[in-house]
């Protein structure tokens, strides 16, 4: 009875090359599908970050200006009342209607571009600023912060320029 089962187990077990190759193909079938969906997943994720640092920069910006209107800071001849820069939002300026000159701060932190390609560059800088006085065409820096746009050219998901958001 056992000489019967030795045959048996001299039978080899393992894949032939045709199933390694077709196992490989659906592999790479699946990785190709795979790809794509991660890069857009990424891109979005990139976008929305984009839309909330649009929007919290853009939200301070109001609100400087309404403390500037509102006669918390030092009233300046000629000026807009729009910040100097960016990073003044961040650092804060002194409330005059304060009894304690305490600093109003409108952000935490400039937020980065999370397009902007150079890692080593501020914040601040990652972003083209639009001064009061510039048009909307053509927005170029000037002696405010008016608005705030994405260097990036690159077209998102909507079918527009990052920088035309």
């Amino acid at each position: 009875m056992t000489s019967s089962l030795l045959p048996a187990l001299n039978v080899r077990r393992g894949f032939t090359l045709i199933e390694l190759l077709i196992t490989l193909a659906i592999l790479a079938v699946l990785a190709t599908t795979v790809l794509p969906v991660a890069q857009v997943s990424v891109q979005r994720q990139k976008e929305q970050e984009l839309r909330i640092a649009l929007r919290e920069i853009r939200n301070a910006i109001d609100a400087y200006k309404r403390a500037y209107d509102d006669g918390h800071m030092v009233q300046v001849v000629n000026s807009t009342g729009y910040p100097p820069s960016l990073t003044i939002l961040a650092e804060g300026v002194e409330d005059v209607k304060n009894p304690r000159h305490a600093r109003m701060y409108f952000l935490r932190r400039v937020p980065r571009d999370p397009f902007a390609v150079n890692p080593v560059q501020e914040n601040a800088d990652t972003w083209t600023k639009r001064a009061y006085a510039s048009d909307a065409s053509s927005p170029s820096e000037g002696e405010d912060v008016y608005d705030v746009i994405s260097k990036s050219a690159t077209v998102g998901l909507n079918g527009l320029a990052y920088n035309k958001w």
